[in-house]
């Protein structure tokens, strides 16, 4: 009798602004195979299947009805933000209300600076519409749906041959009715638009946020429909036909179908997998509380996992200068979205971050990138300007004949040649000074990141411990480490791909939300269940509907809350309580009093306390992958060791900072074993720098713990 194949693989691919990822994960033994190609940005979904034939070109075992499903990580809606390439969109609002997202808010990201432009709004006026209607804040018709005028502005868009359309009225988050309508006579006259209602999309108070995140929605959704509809197509080609999943901004996944109708919950799908990565693996290896390092080509990415949980925030803007941080001002240089994202801090520091000197004569790093075309100039394809990639080199921290494993030859003489026309020779320095200066500048604005999501969230970095990669985060890490004070690193297996990895270890995750406004002294409990049973209802459908979450689904729920009168909340997990009566209720503002006075150090017991917004988090669990130990094969250490180089380490030595440096092949290295920077560990996917005064110890999975030993 023929024995049932039982072998299940997972994939995962996360597209960077210079290299695709691929993770191919087998979910009964948790061994785990990793490609990595240059990312096609004319074509991302190019680059897309090619990490997925390479993943299985590698295993020759794997048949694609072997395969439970495909996780995809990627920054397309983003980037269409960013370069001004999204779909033409038009806007529908209450009369009087045409110019919404022309007023905006009245802050600044940069309160002194003269010369400030709020960006341009993503709908131009001329394709924004009033239609006579009018609730009040508590939902009633003030004035009611005018039919005929809705008629005629029908006709007016459809004569403008918009791709899109994003309908936000007046406290529709009360009462959906007239938005429900008017894209029921939207459809009737258009049916190909692609529609986006506020009511559905982010049903909460605040027009201009809630306006702006709808029209987010539309102007992405026509881009991002047609590229995963582009990589559905393609997986089929590859007879992969097992469920496409997408990472979410929140740290979650959702279907490929929810994703094209709702992809603004996908904006910060990228970063979000690094960060949902070292959350896992932090508390599977016993460290629950992780600053969380990416690294890529383009970027740096910096997050705070407490607890095993990355903190989540709904202050955040896309298409502006970088911000950070929860508040009223968070983010106010972009366009602002209300959905659930990872807190992280994101700077344009990757490897392929271009060197030049400022106008003043100092040397300057970032943020414009190589990126993957043409990429640093010592990978020969056409970069002409320095890059961080181009410093390493010539410091001796990367291997020419060695790098993407070897699949990409790096020029050293060319880098050396760059480096001394733009930033040598105007600053009066020798290559290499230069060079450890480039790398010396980007590691400081990193070093701020770090204490970015740490120091100004009141969080001590020495209580942390730092996890890094991406392609350029080991070569870096440690040197943060050193600088930040902060004790021990953590390098994973494979962590070029980390974030690959970080789309199979984390579960579906959907969304939703209701507005109160309503005193805690004065609200009805009944009301709260109601509305968190009707969330819940909807949770469930939602759930069915994702093949690859087992089980049945899980709730978490949480109010946002705030003292009356203030204008911002905070969110406050609910009472673990069966019941919602006064004892919850009493655990609930309890709860709120303490998470001010952790928050903005004082709490205010006399004052009443609002409940603004009730949120529900649908949780469809998907079994992860286990750790998988390591076999001993050879302890001698010896085994792994490669050979010797100079490598450049700050002024290090007296032989100005050229230290000769063990360079250790990382897949030989044997668990348990330790040694002593300074240090190169080289693998197919990154180098890591261990710099001198640092020990390292692999655990018995292969990770690398590197510790201070002053």
């Amino acid at each position: 009798m023929k024995e049932l194949n039982t072998k299940r693989f997972r994939i995962g691919v996360d597209i960077g602004g210079t290299f695709t990822d691929g993770t191919l994960v087998d979910s009964s033994t948790g061994q785990v195979i990793t490609s990595k190609v240059l990312t096609t940005p004319a074509d991302p979904a190019s680059g897309f299947i090619s990490a997925v034939n390479k993943l299985l070109g590698v295993n020759n075992d794997v048949e694609p009805g072997e395969i439970e499903h495909v996780v995809h990580a990627t920054t397309v809606a983003t980037n269409a933000i960013i370069e001004g390439k999204t779909a033409k969109t038009a806007f529908v609002t209450t009369q009087g209300f045409r110019d919404m997202l022309e007023i905006a808010r009245q802050i600044r990201p940069s309160l002194y600076d003269l010369q400030f432009e709020k960006p341009a709004p993503l709908v131009p006026r001329q394709l924004c519409f009033e239609i006579p209607e009018r609730l009040d804040a508590k939902g009633n018709v003030v004035t009611p749906l005018d039919e005929k005028a809705l008629a005629k502005i029908v006709d007016q868009i459809a004569e403008t041959g918009v791709e899109a359309i994003a309908i936000c009225l007046l406290h529709s988050y009360r009462n959906p009715d007239h938005e429900q309508k008017v894209g029921k006579a939207i459809k009737a006259i258009i049916p190909d638009v692609k529609l986006s209602l506020s009511s559905e999309i982010v049903p909460e108070f605040r027009e201009y946020l809630r306006a702006s995140t709808t029209v987010i929605n539309s102007a992405v959704t026509p881009i991002v429909s047609t590229y995963l509809a582009s990589i559905l197509e393609k997986l089929h080609s590859a007879n992969i036909n097992s469920e496409l999943l997408v990472m979410q901004s929140n740290g979650g996944v959702y279907p490929a179908r929810s994703a094209s109708e709702s992809p603004v919950f996908m904006v910060e799908s990228g970063p979000a997998a690094g960060a949902v990565a070292a959350a896992s693996l932090g508390s599977a290896l016993g460290y629950p509380n992780v600053i969380s390092f990416d690294m890529g080509g383009t970027t740096a990415k910096a997050s705070l996992i407490r607890n095993g949980q990355p903190n989540i925030t709904k202050d955040y803007s896309v298409g502006g200068a970088a911000q950070s941080g929860d508040g009223a001002f968070g983010g106010a240089s972009g366009y602002p979205i209300r959905t659930p994202v990872v807190d992280l801090v994101e700077i344009g520091a990757g490897g392929g971050s271009i060197a030049w000197v400022d106008s003043g004569g100092a040397l300057r790093v970032g943020p414009q990138s190589a990126g993957a075309d043409p990429g640093p100039v010592c990978y020969g394809l056409g970069g002409k300007e320095p890059t961080i990639t181009d410093a390493n080199l010539i410091l001796g921290r990367l291997d020419p004949s060695y790098f993407a494993d070897g699949e990409i030859s790096l020029d050293t003489e060319a880098a050396k040649k760059t480096i001394h026309k733009h930033c040598a020779e105007p600053l009066g320095l020798s290559i290499e000074a230069a060079a450890h200066g480039i790398i010396e500048i980007a590691n400081t604005a990193m070093v701020n990141a770090l204490r970015l999501v740490s120091v100004q969230r009141g969080h001590d970095p020495r209580d942390f411990i730092l996890m890094g990669f991406g392609g350029a985060g080991p070569a870096h890490v440690v040197r943060l480490a050193e600088q930040a004070g902060i004790p021990q690193v953590l390098i994973p297996a494979e962590p070029g791909t980390t974030s690959a990895l970080g789309l199979l270890v984390t579960d579906v995750r959907m969304e939703s939300s209701a507005t109160l406004i309503v005193r805690a002294d004065q609200v009805e409990l009944s009301r709260i269940t109601d509305e968190f049973e009707r969330l819940e209802h909807s949770g469930r459908l939602a759930h069915s509907s994702a093949a690859s979450a087992s089980g049945e689904p899980i709730f978490e729920r949480a109010i946002e809350m705030r003292y009356w009168g203030q204008s911002f909340e905070l969110s406050v997990p609910v009472p673990d309580r069966k019941t919602i009566n006064d004892d919850w209720m009493s655990d609930l503002i309890e709860s709120f009093h303490e998470s001010h006075d952790s928050a903005y150090g004082f709490r205010a017991d006399d004052e009443p306390v609002e409940l603004v917004n009730l949120r529900l988090t649908t949780i469809g669990k998907i079994a992860r992958p286990q750790l998988r130990k390591l076999d001993i094969i050879n302890p001698d250490i010896k085994v792994a060791i490669k050979g010797e180089r100079p490598v450049y380490f700050a002024n290090e030595s007296s032989q100005g900072g050229v230290i000769s440096t063990t360079v250790y092949n990382r897949q030989k290295l044997p668990p348990r074993s330790t040694f002593n920077g300074p240090a190169i560990v080289e693998e197919p996917d990154c180098t890591t720098v261990i710099q001198p005064s640092w020990s390292v110890t692999v655990d018995d999975f292969g990770n690398l713990l590197v510790e201070n030993n002053q």
